[in-house]
């Protein structure tokens, strides 16, 4: 076992927003962690909870069943979290007070991606809850945000059901490819897969532009944060 295995951190998942979603999160952050043995790799306690009330819809307890989720992690010895859902991103701060550790936050994760392919004009791919917080983080460093006409994001919502249903095939993929094109055409510089299930079926090769994972990014990450390469984030 290396020193820098012996000391990580232990990282809390909150996931099943949705299950598949959160499994390629899981690969994702074995595939990027430098292990050479198990014992290489980095301790990772994960609740995927699929009864989670649906983040899209207004007045759920989601927030409430989030932050339970992590008062568990933590008393299970989580000493990091990771949400595997960049809508939830929206209960950040009660699932942080709720708990006491600090979050490696996707949204930021992905907003800074953006940042740093140059763009100005960003394309967002995300549930309406995602794109506020996309916005939000992306108005934050004088970026401006690319979305789908209203009836073109109902319809890229409904794909994202039948992803979380199970259908990957390549209908569901054209489908998704289609809504990255329209935000290209209507001006956006690089794209943002955000949401976690558009990755499942959105490749990079499928556009011109840049087309960041914050799902993959966010393993990455996790993987710095709990090897001690990079500083665990500030609490909110």
């Amino acid at each position: 076992m290396t020193e820098a295995a012996s000391t990580s951190l232990v990282l809390g998942v909150l996931g099943g927003m949705g299950p598949a979603a959160t499994l390629d999160f899981l690969t994702k952050l074995q595939a990027f962690t430098p292990a050479r043995s198990d014992q290489d790799h980095i301790r990772v306690i994960v609740d995927i909870n699929p009864k989670i009330p649906d983040r899209n819809v207004p007045g759920t307890e989601a927030g409430v069943v989030l932050a339970e989720m992590a008062g568990g992690l933590a008393g299970a010895g989580a000493e990091v979290l990771a949400i595997a859902c960049n809508t939830a991103h929206a209960h950040a701060g009660l699932i942080q007070r709720a708990c006491g550790l600090p979050l490696i936050d996707m949204i930021e994760t992905g907003a800074k991606a953006a940042r740093d392919t140059g763009a100005r004009r960003v394309g967002v791919l995300a549930t309406r809850g995602g794109l506020r917080l996309y916005r939000e983080y992306l108005a934050a460093q004088a970026m401006g945000l690319v979305t789908l006409d209203a009836e073109r994001q109902e319809e890229f919502m409904a794909t994202i059901y039948k992803i979380k249903a199970g259908d990957t095939g390549e209908a569901v993929r054209r489908e998704m490819v289609g809504y990255a094109a329209d935000l290209a055409a209507a001006g956006a510089e690089t794209v943002i897969a955000g949401c976690t299930e558009a990755p499942l079926v959105l490749r990079a090769t499928d556009l011109r532009a840049p087309l960041i994972d914050p799902g993959e990014l966010l393993a990455r990450r996790c993987v710095a944060v709990c090897l001690g390469r990079e500083p665990l984030p500030a609490m909110a």
